[in-house]
């Protein structure tokens, strides 16, 4: 076993050397703010070349597992394509990202194959028509006092807004940030109409008996409340708060994605399948012990990769209400983290989380404070405020505090490093 990180450290050296030497390894990264810039319009998003021949040299030793979708017009796979020649390179060369999208119910590999797995045709037929759902809920939202759009800006903002995601529709209102910039109190507003169209979604759902097919995220959010819904998280003026609301299938966590992606691993490299070669996303249990509990009774110690989990959103907000105070804490990426870490200290591995600062994107989120966190690295805290705490159960081991492109350039360090070391 290899020595195991201090948490919050930013030697990335070490962690080169660590991986570069590990012969069981396993990443499952996020997407967007880790090897991708955040953007408040995802149709301008770029990917660098090098990153992704990068993970064509980790095959077999790297999975994707995002909240964003692999085809459509706003997919991952239309962005690699714009790097290489044609389409037809990436396919028949492999260089399409293997994983899971739309939060663990989308699987694709390498060649592009896509598929759905545990989701009916009436299911998919109901995301298919939400994208104009929201499109006429904002454009008759907008139109009216206080917001009283002219019809130039609404075109705009709403066709950069909603993404029409196959199996996760979303609406992303980074662009009605920038917009209201100087009116706070009208894109708090729209947050809060926002939360009421995806309740009135789920009540439309539930008419024609699909009450237990989907979900709400907010990302960035403020963890669950007792009911076990998202918190939304709204602006405070500073900082834009929930940005994205997409109307998911139930199952579709990533926590859970990262037991699908370690069925296919153990697959790969074993030549079985320890949960079955049909097991999904909506088969699974939610529950991070459920889950855990999985993972001890049915995968074998021996063949159990050392797991690097590498995402960008974590949330930690203290909130005072009548006089108490509560650590409110979400992130969409928190979950699968927690999972990774809690997969290595079951199963005995070196697992490492690994968190990309995207706050230097054009999406206003909190960033580290990487001068304070250098200065002093036993009290860190001051320097991640609003994104961990003193008592958060989830450590981050290793902190990219470059964003994105330190990370692929350490990526892609590693990836040559792999296949050299292969030779």
């Amino acid at each position: 076993m290899t020595q195991k990180n201090h948490a919050f450290s930013t030697n990335h050296e070490h962690l080169l050397d660590s991986l570069g030497a590990t012969d069981n390894l396993l990443v499952i990264q996020d997407l967007d703010g880790v090897c991708m810039e955040l953007v408040r319009d995802p149709l301008t998003r770029t990917i660098d070349r090098c990153y992704v021949e990068a993970t064509q040299q980790l095959a077999g030793h790297f999975y994707v597992l995002t909240n964003g979708e692999h085809i459509g017009s706003r997919g991952v796979n239309t962005i690699i394509e714009s790097v290489f020649d044609t389409p037809a390179q990436v396919r028949e060369q492999g260089f399409y990202l293997p994983g899971l999208g739309a939060g663990g119910v989308q699987l694709q590999d390498r060649y592009g194959a896509v598929s759905h797995p545990g989701v009916t045709e009436a299911e998919l037929a109901f995301l298919q028509s939400v994208p104009d759902r929201a499109r006429r809920f904002l454009h008759t939202y907008l139109s009216l006092p206080p917001q009283h759009l002219d019809q130039a800006d609404l075109d705009r903002l709403v066709a950069s807004a909603v993404l029409d995601n196959l199996a996760s529709p979303t609406i992303n209102i980074n662009g009605f940030y920038q917009h209201f910039h100087d009116r706070p109190a009208q894109y708090q507003h729209l947050q809060q109409a926002l939360e009421r169209f995806m309740r009135a979604l789920q009540q439309e759902a539930a008419r024609i008996q699909l009450q237990d097919s989907f979900f709400v995220h907010y990302a960035p959010n403020l963890g669950h409340d007792p009911q076990g819904h998202e918190r939304l998280k709204y602006s405070d003026g500073d900082n834009a708060g929930t940005t994205d609301f997409q109307f998911m299938l139930k199952g579709a966590i990533k926590e859970v994605g990262v037991l699908v992606i370690l069925n296919h691993y153990y697959h790969q490299h074993t030549g079985e399948y320890p949960l079955g070669e049909h097991f999904n996303a909506r088969q699974a249990p939610h529950k991070h012990s459920a889950l855990l509990q999985l993972a001890r009774d049915r995968f074998d110690p021996a063949h159990m990769p050392r797991i690097v989990g590498v995402g960008d959103t974590v949330t930690s907000y203290t909130q005072t209400q009548d006089g108490q105070t509560q650590q409110l804490r979400g992130g969409s990426d928190r979950g699968f983290l927690t999972l990774v870490q809690a997969l290595g200290a079951t199963f005995g591995m070196d697992n490492t989380v690994l968190y990309i600062d995207s706050s230097g994107g054009e999406v206003r989120r909190p960033g580290i404070d990487a001068a304070y966190l250098e200065q002093t690295p036993q009290a860190p805290w001051p320097a991640l405020a609003g994104i961990s705490d003193p008592a958060d159960p989830l450590r981050l081991d290793v902190i990219f505090t470059g964003g994105h492109r330190q990370y692929v350039a350490f990526f892609c360090a590693l990836a040559e490093r792999r296949a050299r070391r292969a030779l």
